[in-house]
């Protein structure tokens, strides 16, 4: 699939568009790819941020506000719901409206929801507003990739799309080091509040740098019930991922909310057949590398979100870290993807993407091997490696797949392809928790009962081993007050191995998923309408 899309750019001054067939470069500060990329990578920033920085924040709000353990949930699971549901949707909108505009509204509506939380005396704003910054981090995130896809010429879009993917890993990582900061030393508002300032300064960028560039066939309505039809589809399966572990993998609350959105998603393949200008046209996924990148995307997602979510919890309740010690020790990775991921946007230039995204993944597979052998006495050298090769596996990925999806779409549908790309890591992401966390819960419940008799420890009845079981999947040694210290060791080691038995099995499949997105990688290539962009703007 081939595209001789040219576009128009013009700045909120221009009389008129640059003629199409002859694109007026960039001179002073609009438009520069540089400056451009600066400007979006400070509004990523704060949503990649915001969605690790804030569970640290969280027992802090619970105790503050006197919120429930559900409302806490709500915290979380509210804001990437927002987020998951609405890109693809937002990703049109600046098809259609101009992502300068997309971006400015995302940024300004982000820091303001931030600033309101901060300020908010009650767990309902907490959530209402949480919901909003997802909303609003939905409108800035494809937009930031479209922006860069018009602004930087073919051969340095991977170069650029490197160094956004190193600040999107960075924010993430990151997230706990400087919410444990905040929270000991300011309070949990400043985790929200810190937005307001950075939103300011990348409002005040974009104002004097984007520029805004739209394709001469640009969509100029909107499929309605396509919209409808794909966000209660996305709806429907986010939530199911995400109350999967409170209802049951085999409740049929689980499974309605699953067989709903199936047919939700067969419905709007249906209705795009038939709409005179769809959502997402199904054409587009006749392009095998855009399919093949969407697919390695949630894969990634699974193997790096499911795999880490269980070693945040072994580092704190396993090895008694704090939030900020932990955050520190995985360093290694985040540290790999910032070096990582500028370089392999320069080896995927030079090589292509196929080799480069195997090799990842490869990596990744074997990070997530040797984690599975991690155990209660693994020292922080022998971490550091495979949290180091985890970081150097995932960088070309998030590098690649990323080029891969945006670089085969047609220029006038880039904000669509990079809501896909943002929604598949989402998707991944809730889908590797849950399966992940099945895995997990499934292992503690076979072995913790046999463990707990072996250790000689009292026998326990169906309630007790349920609520023991339930702490023990996160690494917790539920230990009575009052019980004498021999006995509280012996249930803190069977709390801890069997902890790490569930979590070396959901590493193990964690690794399987990688080595089948190995095979996905193969069959990816370079952008076949990366050009589309080449002459919006010089360097």
């Amino acid at each position: 699939m081939t595209s001789q899309t040219t576009i128009s750019a013009t700045g909120p001054g221009d009389k008129a568009p640059a003629a199409p067939s002859d694109p007026t470069p960039s001179t002073g500060l609009r438009g520069h790819p540089w400056f451009t990329l600066i400007t979006v990578a400070v509004g990523v920033m704060m949503v990649a941020l915001d969605g690790t920085i804030v569970a640290i924040a969280n027992p802090a709000i619970q105790k503050d506000l006197g919120a429930s353990f559900a409302d806490v949930q709500w915290i979380t699971n509210g804001y990437f719901l927002a987020l998951a549901v609405s890109l693809i949707t937002a990703g049109k909108l600046g098809d259609r409206f101009g992502h300068r505009q997309t971006f400015l509204i995302g940024v300004s509506g982000f820091a303001l929801a931030s600033g309101a939380i901060g300020l908010s005396h009650s767990i309902a704003f907490v959530v209402t507003f949480r919901v909003l910054q997802g909303l609003f981090g939905a409108l800035l995130m494809p937009a930031a990739l479209g922006l860069l896809r018009a602004t930087f010429p073919a051969e340095k879009l991977n170069m650029a799309i490197g160094l956004w993917g190193m600040v999107i890993g960075a924010s993430t990582a990151g997230g706990p080091i400087l919410g444990g900061v905040l929270v000991e030393h300011v309070n949990w508002q400043s985790v929200f509040f810190i937005n307001v300032p950075v939103g300011a300064i990348a409002l005040v960028l974009g104002v004097l740098i984007l520029r805004d560039h739209r394709a001469e066939n640009a969509p100029r309505s909107f499929d309605i019930l396509g919209i409808v039809l794909l966000s209660g589809a996305m709806f429907c399966l986010v939530w199911a991922l995400i109350k999967a572990p409170t209802w049951g993998w085999g409740s049929g609350t689980t499974w309605t909310f699953l067989a709903v959105s199936v047919l939700g998603f067969a419905l709007f393949a249906f209705w795009e057949q038939k709409v005179a200008e769809p959502l997402i046209p199904l054409g587009l996924f006749r392009s095998v590398p855009l399919s093949a990148g969407v697919v390695l995307m949630v894969l990634m997602a699974i193997a790096f979100m499911g795999g880490l979510f269980f070693v945040t919890f072994y580092l704190q309740n396993v090895h008694g870290m704090s939030p900020i010690d932990a955050g520190l020790h995985l360093l290694p990775l985040t540290g790999m993807m910032i070096v990582g991921s500028p370089l392999a946007g320069a080896a995927i230039t030079k090589l292509g993407p196929r080799i480069p995204l195997a090799g990842g993944m490869a990596a990744t597979a074997i990070a997530m091997y040797g984690m599975s052998t991690l155990t209660s006495d693994t020292g922080s050298a022998v971490m550091s490696i495979w949290f180091a090769l985890l970081g150097f596996g995932l960088a070309p990925v998030m590098v690649g797949a990323t080029e891969v999806i945006v670089g085969n779409a047609p220029m006038e549908l880039s904000g669509v392809a990079g809501g896909l790309q943002q929604a598949a890591m989402q998707i991944g992401g809730s889908l590797g928790t849950a399966v992940l966390g099945a895995v997990m819960a499934s292992r503690v419940d076979n072995d913790l009962a046999g463990n707990w008799a072996d250790a000689g420890l009292p026998k326990l009845t169906q309630p007790q081993l349920d609520a023991t079981a339930e702490a023990v999947q996160v690494g917790v040694a539920p230990i009575a007050p009052n019980t004498p210290e021999a006995i509280a060791a012996k249930i803190t080691q069977v709390a801890h191995d069997t902890f790490i038995s569930g979590m070396s099995l959901a590493c193990l499949v964690a690794a399987g998923v990688a080595v089948v997105a190995v095979f996905v990688a193969l069959l990816t290539k370079r952008g076949e309408n990366a050009e589309a962009g080449a002459g919006a703007a010089h360097i």
